[in-house]
């Protein structure tokens, strides 16, 4: 168990918005208030962009309307990672729309990564900066998995024996390895169903070449049908763990919050 005595970190109050493909949240640190964070899952409406649901929140939504000026928009986006000593703003579009189609009328933004030596690259819908822009005077961007690739980073030092790491969210799974300061493996997939998920976990430990007996598997987040994956699981992997952020963190009180993403709980515990 990691003993991490962390508190929530924030020089002035900026506000967090969450945005991914079926959802929105909003949160900020508040030490005054019993989890030392406001947070809020916004209900958006289907049938209208995601832009359209922010604009809508501003209007209606009292977190959002009480004055902020500095804001962090974190989207879940298909994601290219870039060594850093490859990496080139110039060419950033030309890297991402090679490897990714289907977002060409995106904005390609960039978040550098320095315990990884990486940069990662996504997508932002550019109606969606737009009204962050008209309504923050400071804005930052980063994608859902930054915080949790550098926590795990973390956690891939603990003991000698390699790790695979399954991060659950928004009805998708993001897989990742490290290896020393390097990110030695990272992709996403689709993952609702809790067999699919297994076939990719076994896919990507066999082609890493992991050992069945020695080394580790850590799950986190939502994960579907949590039983039956995990019984799976164990009948190839001899270590298999499903983490639990209260443990990681001692029981601090965010990890208290019903349904906050685990990519949240790591960006606020640092």
């Amino acid at each position: 168990m990691e003993n991490n005595n962390s508190k929530i970190i924030t020089r002035k109050p900026r506000l967090t918005i969450r945005i991914t493909q079926g959802g929105m949240s909003f949160s900020a640190a508040d030490p005054d208030t019993e989890n030392q964070i406001v947070y809020e899952n916004y209900v958006v409406k289907s049938g209208i962009s995601q832009a359209a649901n922010l604009r809508e929140a501003f209007r209606n939504n009292d977190l959002l309307a009480s004055g902020w000026t500095r804001a962090l928009m974190m989207v879940d986006t298909p994601v290219v990672m870039i060594p850093v000593e490859m990496f080139s703003e110039d060419l950033k579009d030309t890297y991402y729309h090679h490897a990714i189609t289907g977002h060409e009328s995106d904005l390609v933004m960039h978040t550098v990564i320095p315990s990884l030596n990486a940069v990662a690259l996504y997508s932002f819908n550019k109606d969606l900066k737009t009204v962050a822009d008209d309504h923050f005077d400071d804005v930052k961007f980063t994608h859902v998995c930054v915080p949790v690739w550098n926590h795990l980073h973390r956690r891939s030092f603990t003991g000698n024996r390699q790790k695979l790491f399954g991060y659950f969210h928004d009805k998708q799974l993001d897989i990742c390895a490290f290896q020393q300061n390097r990110m030695k493996f990272q992709n996403s997939y689709a993952a609702s169903h809790a067999l699919d998920a297994v076939y990719f976990l076994l896919y990507v430990w066999k082609q890493l070449g992991l050992d069945q007996r020695r080394d580790e598997l850590h799950l986190m987040g939502t994960l579907p049908d949590r039983e039956k994956m995990t019984g799976e699981l164990k009948k190839y992997l001899k270590n298999v763990f499903v983490n639990n952020p209260a443990g990681e963190y001692n029981r601090a009180p965010i990890t208290q919050i019903k349904g906050i993403p685990y990519d949240l709980v790591t960006h606020y515990l640092k």
